[in-house]
């Protein structure tokens, strides 16, 4: 992925704000003031060029670069595992790699979703997930991600985010909608 290009949004930071290098992994902090772009605003976080590196920047981060948070995610007092697992699977539709516009339920990274009751009105969600390529930099930040989104759901109490690498991924487990984007199809 480049940096700059003609759709970048311009940006100059408000706070100082955490950012994850791309696609080494690494956590880093961005000053006041940094000016950058903009390049991909998909599932709640952003990609950004500064000084011809890109950063991810999470979505509670989201008011450093002028924008607004993710609104919190809501279900109904009386809500069944269906509709937490429904929910499961919108939430993990909002992660996404920061160099592919696409997310990971589409690209075929997700092998499998279950979830346990804990105590009434609570639960465990499990999720087995893969890479791309097995030595991707941003594996652990994606497991994380996606963690950290599923345990915004409303009685999830816990999230079990596991990496696996069996089967391993092919371009074939992709949605035709992942490959049109990605320019496979």
């Amino acid at each position: 992925m480049s940096g700059f290009n003609l759709s970048s949004e311009p940006f100059t930071l408000e706070r100082d704000c955490t950012a994850v290098m791309v696609p080494q992994g690494e956590s880093v902090t961005l000053p006041a003031g940094q000016v950058g772009y903009i390049t991909q605003a998909l599932g709640g976080s952003f990609t950004v060029y500064v000084e011809g590196n890109l950063f991810r920047i999470a979505g509670h981060d989201a008011d450093a670069l002028g924008k607004e948070p993710p609104p919190p995610l809501e279900l109904p007092a009386d809500a069944s595992d269906e509709d937490v697992e429904k929910l499961v699977w919108e939430q993990l539709r909002t992660v996404f790699d920061p160099e592919i516009p696409v997310n990971v339920v589409e690209l075929g990274l997700v092998y499998d979703v279950s979830l346990e009751s804990l105590e009434p009105g609570r639960r465990k969600v499990y999720v087995k997930m893969t890479l791309t390529a097995p030595g991707c930099g941003m594996g652990d930040i994606l497991v994380d991600d996606a963690r950290t989104k599923l345990e915004l759901i409303p009685t999830v109490g816990e999230a079990d985010v596991d990496l696996v690498f069996d089967p391993p991924w092919n371009y074939a487990m992709m949605s035709d909608v992942a490959k049109l984007e990605t320019g496979m199809l």
